[in-house]
């Protein structure tokens, strides 16, 4: 048969591509995926061991062989591919599978110029083009300077920073040549990557999403399923086997809540006469901001109304938490672990209370954890969607850091202690109103 004519044949179908010339066989949920995947933007979900790392060597290897691109970029400089993901190691895997598959092909040996590792791994094709792998670490550091054709994010709902990773790093890396974005993942909880999906869904002139259950790949040992449906838990089996969001179980507070307390909310506001309210205050220890944030405790739900976060010096810290209690008033509880009574005497003309996260021996930063899932789980908060801008360009939100936060989460929840001192504080005055309560005896 023409050579040309397979050729060409290879260049429109990559699923051929992968039979005829890397000599594989795709289960048909990779073929689908190769076949429809053609959307500026495309989501793979999938359980562990679908075959979502080879699919994505192989739709790399057809790009960046065939330079896939709209041709009036074709000016544009050489064809460039990059599988990026949270670690280098990690966006190595689909690299060396790439580099498995062009080993022993004796064509598309000859397609290649060289193989390097530093300073980052890279291909260098004959037809100029190169496919990287590189890490997203130092917030998509490593990706600027760049332009590319084609990115594959992989394993992208464990990515720390992927907001800021997508949109002002990634996604401007793309702008000059309307390049092609993959992401690629096994779910972990609904966080931003079941949020993107969930976008792409509603849009489907610009994204495609596909799930994928490990099932589907015929060449897996059905042991070794078996073995993983009989010990994961049905909500295992749900991410794990089956590649869908659910609710991750390490969350302390449950998407539901979150979405329902953003719901409820009536937005900031300034304070009001005769309204009660409680501030919770989390303060700055090394490279964490501080945070404080008053409720509005008249009824319930309990209203978010003012939130700051800032990295100060103590000075300019002690005042504002002074100038927060000079505007709202009401009960003021302070984070005053290994800071002990110095802070506390610095604030006694507002009288603000402390709370030691590493009392009875850690049981005290628990129970302030346990109240701020009950409060949720009852409905009895609510607050705005807050975004704010960081030094790096990036955006922080108040909303992501509760999904976020986990029981082992040591660093990056300020605002969720800080809610959860406001709603301590809350349940404190509460229990001592009933303490107080007088109570009349019935003759």
């Amino acid at each position: 048969m023409d050579r040309q004519y397979l050729w060409r044949k290879a260049l429109k179908d990559p699923v051929y591509f992968a039979r005829e010339f890397l000599e594989i066989e795709l289960h048909p949920g990779q073929q689908l995926w190769l076949r429809n995947s053609t959307k500026p933007e495309n989501a793979l979900h999938t359980g562990n061991r679908w075959g979502k790392s080879l699919i994505q060597a192989v739709k790399i290897l057809h790009r960046s062989i065939f330079k896939i691109r709209k041709t009036r970029f074709n000016s544009a400089g050489k064809y460039t591919a990059v599988n990026v993901s949270i670690t280098l190691d990690q966006a190595k895997i689909i690299f060396e599978k790439a580099v498995t598959l062009l080993k022993g092909k004796r064509i598309l040996e000859s397609l290649v110029q060289d193989i390097k590792s530093t300073p980052f791994p890279h291909i260098i094709f004959s037809n100029s083009a190169v496919f990287w792998a590189r890490s997203t670490q130092r917030k998509g550091e490593y990706l600027l300077g760049h332009d590319y054709d084609y990115c594959n994010f992989d394993e992208v709902a464990f990515e720390l920073h992927p907001e800021y990773v997508v949109n002002c790093v990634i996604m401007m890396r793309l702008a000059d040549r309307a390049g092609m974005i993959d992401y690629t993942s096994t779910p972990k909880g609904k966080n931003w990557f079941f949020r993107k999906c969930q976008e792409l869904k509603s849009h489907p002139d610009f994204g495609y999403v596909q799930t994928g259950d490990s099932r589907d790949n015929p060449y897996i040992s059905s042991e070794y399923i078996q073995r993983k449906l009989t010990s994961l838990s049905p909500s295992k089996v749900e991410q794990n086997i089956m590649g869908n969001f659910i609710d991750d179980p390490d969350q302390v507070i449950e998407e539901k809540y979150i979405s329902q307390a953003t719901s409820n909310s009536t937005g900031l506001s300034a304070p009001k006469e005769e309204h009660r309210y409680s501030t919770g205050w989390d303060l700055a220890r090394k490279r964490n901001f501080t945070v404080g944030i008053t409720l509005d405790v008249t009824s319930k739900p309990y209203q978010l109304v003012c939130l700051e976060r800032f990295q100060r010096d103590w000075k300019d810290t002690l005042e504002a938490i002074r100038r927060r209690k000079k505007e709202y008033g009401g009960e003021v509880l302070l984070d005053s672990t290994g800071l002990g009574d110095v802070i506390l005497e610095e604030l006694r003309d507002i009288n603000a209370k402390g709370f030691n996260f590493g009392e009875k021996g850690g049981k005290a930063k628990s129970e302030l954890i346990a109240n701020l899932q009950k409060e949720h789980a009852l409905g009895n908060i609510a607050y705005p969607y807050i975004e704010l801008p960081e030094e790096d360009g990036s955006i922080w939100s108040l909303q992501d850091e509760l999904r976020n936060f986990t029981w082992d989460t040591k660093e990056g929840s300020d605002a969720v202690m800080a809610v959860a001192l406001a709603l301590w504080n809350v349940r404190t005055t509460e229990q001592l109103a009933l303490v107080l309560e007088p109570r009349v005896e019935r003759i």
